[in-house]
């Protein structure tokens, strides 16, 4: 067997927290949102190219941006605060639905950013299945990013 020298962690380790009184919601306000089932983040580069004559055909590029975004379903759950939150946020636009948005990894290392909430399903399923939530968080500008605690080895 080999030695691994790393930790593996179920995805439900993973902590989701929305701030519910908007962009400038202090931490007090800033609440895990029950009931996901699932989340895909996303990293999308820019990524600049150009083939200078002096390459002989060889391409050159450059990133010169990125985006940050996540996608989520999950269960409506009524009277969970960020559950409530979002969901509310569907009848909305502009600026209100700008937000304050955390990523708690399994690691310890952390995630934030100033964030659009688009709610693209507030509610709904089959007749004999449970209300569906489902939205997407939008980074806006750079996110901050926060590394896990080095725990020293024994």
């Amino acid at each position: 067997m080999p030695d691994v020298k790393g930790k593996v962690y179920p995805v439900y380790d993973n902590k989701f927290k929305i701030g519910t009184k908007g962009e400038n919601s202090p931490d007090a306000d800033m609440v895990i949102i029950a009931n996901l089932t699932n989340f895909a983040p996303s990293v999308e580069g820019n990524v600049d190219e150009w083939d200078p004559m002096e390459a002989e055909g060889w391409g050159e590029a450059m990133m010169t941006g990125k985006k940050l975004g996540f996608s989520f379903t999950g269960k409506r759950t009524y009277g969970d605060p960020g559950n409530d939150y979002i969901a509310g946020l569907a009848w909305k636009s502009g600026n209100d639905v700008v937000s304050k948005f955390e990523w708690e990894m399994p690691s310890g290392a952390k995630v934030s950013c100033a964030c659009i909430v688009n709610v693209t399903t507030p509610g709904g399923g089959d007749s004999n299945t449970t209300d569906a939530l489902e939205f997407e968080i939008k980074c806006k500008g750079k996110p901050t990013f926060t590394a896990a605690e080095q725990v020293p080895s024994a």
